[in-house]
């Protein structure tokens, strides 16, 4: 049987598969580290095939877009400084691996198709949760979270927030069928329901952000782009007045208050303090990627030990950017802020001078997300995690021609004041 190369590899048509392999990276995402490498074979089942499909459209024009591996390669070569050399050869292929992956997806993955295949694992995961129904107790605030089948509450509160985001994108600006909005508003309020129990704060807190943002910006649509251009700096101008003003008046405190954090946020400012200080000691290339937190190194250890993390894994410094200065230091801080600052840059041009935003409210969205949770957790800076694949798959689908991304009209990517019905 011969199956279509469209149905496999071009965007619009591919509805059926793209969401499938979505669906299956989610979930590999989620539980790889309950499931094993067979469920790591199974995401790379997924993309890595397309390239024989079409060596061209997936990875032939990667070529001319080689800061997409930066960090990626920065990691590899990091090898042969890396105080833990086997630990990091490995961690940094993997890492590899997976943006190659995250690039093939943004070569043939649409914002539809990947709303759908996003929602429909970010709901079996969560249902898988609520079936496994775990709560852990966290030594250092005392109190009670719900983790589901997850190891971390912030990880369930993470998937919970994309499903929020996500149902939300996709039922207000993607879709105007009676079903398929409330298929989506269900995947909204099951995970509305998730974030909460999970105690998460900064997922919390990053979801409504990011949400309000999404449908802020869309209200620009009607404007022409000098108007639009005039509101986003006056909104820009604004908004940074709000946060200059919220932290003298002590708004911080009084949110961390709200949910029960001092000004610790929980150990993590101790934490901060003692990335930035091993950091110090190799300030322009680090120790190597994923060479600080190894069993047998004291400093590890002891902070390990200090934070009650019996397994002796799973652990970070709490914020991405002084993690990356500890494994690569200012160089590979800087190529890990260069995805964040290259999505942002194209959302904003495409925002204030394109007709069809589909594509860029979705990536303004995800951004929104994972730049706030950037500050607290380490969701990009990880192989086989959904935080680094949505961030490379929005750099990538960010940077192909507009001509290409025209194509995709097909009839899947609509305007916004155009949802299609489903």
């Amino acid at each position: 049987m011969r199956i279509r190369k469209a149905l496999l590899v071009d965007p619009g048509k591919n509805t059926l598969y793209g969401a499938f392999a979505v669906t299956v990276s989610f979930f590999v995402f989620a539980y790889s580290f309950r499931l094993g490498q067979g469920s790591i074979l199974m995401y790379y089942a997924v993309w890595l095939p397309l390239i024989l499909v079409d060596y061209r459209l997936t990875l032939g024009r990667l070529a001319s877009s080689p800061q997409l591996l930066a960090f990626a390669l920065i990691a590899c070569l990091s090898y042969f400084w890396s105080d833990a050399p086997d630990v990091t050869s490995r961690a940094a292929l993997q890492y590899l691996s997976h943006v190659v992956c995250a690039v093939i997806a943004a070569r043939v993955i649409d914002a539809r198709t990947l709303s759908i295949g996003a929602m429909a694992g970010i709901v079996v995961v969560l249902v898988y949760s609520i079936l496994v129904g775990s709560s852990v107790y966290d030594a250092l605030d005392g109190t009670y979270s719900f983790v589901g089948a997850f190891g971390s509450k912030n990880q369930l509160g993470f998937y919970a927030s994309l499903g929020v985001l996500l149902g939300c994108y996709f039922g207000l600006f993607l879709t105007r069928g009676r079903i398929a909005r409330l298929l989506a508003l269900g995947v909204v309020l099951l995970s509305a329901a998730l974030l909460v129990m999970s105690h998460s704060a900064t997922s919390m807190l990053a979801t409504p952000a990011a949400v309000a943002l999404v449908i802020a910006i869309a209200g620009l649509e009607a404007f022409s782009p000098t108007h639009r251009k005039i509101f986003f700096l006056t909104g820009s101008v604004l908004a940074g007045a709000a946060v200059l003003a919220a932290l003298n008046v002590g708004a911080v405190d009084m949110v961390l208050g709200a949910f029960g954090k001092d000004t610790t946020l929980t150990g993590r400012t101790y934490l901060w303090q003692q990335g930035l200080e091993a950091a110090a000691n190799t300030p322009w290339l680090g120790v190597g990627y994923q060479a600080y937190w190894v069993q047998g190194f004291s400093e590890a250890e002891r902070l390990w030990n200090e934070f009650y993390i019996a397994s002796r894994t799973g652990f970070h410094f709490h914020n991405t950017y002084v993690e990356a200065l500890v494994e690569l230091g200012y160089v590979g801080a800087a190529a890990i802020i260069l995805p964040l600052l290259g999505v942002l840059r194209s959302c904003i041009w495409r925002l204030l001078n394109e007709r069809d935003w589909t594509e860029p409210l979705l990536q303004t969205g995800l951004l929104a997300l994972l730049v706030i949770r950037s500050f607290f957790e380490v969701d990009i800076l990880q192989p086989y995690a959904i935080g680094s694949f949505l961030l490379y798959y929005c750099w990538a689908r960010a940077k192909e021609p507009t001509a290409i991304r025209a194509t995709d009209q097909s009839p899947a990517t609509v305007r916004l004041s155009e949802p299609r019905a489903i």
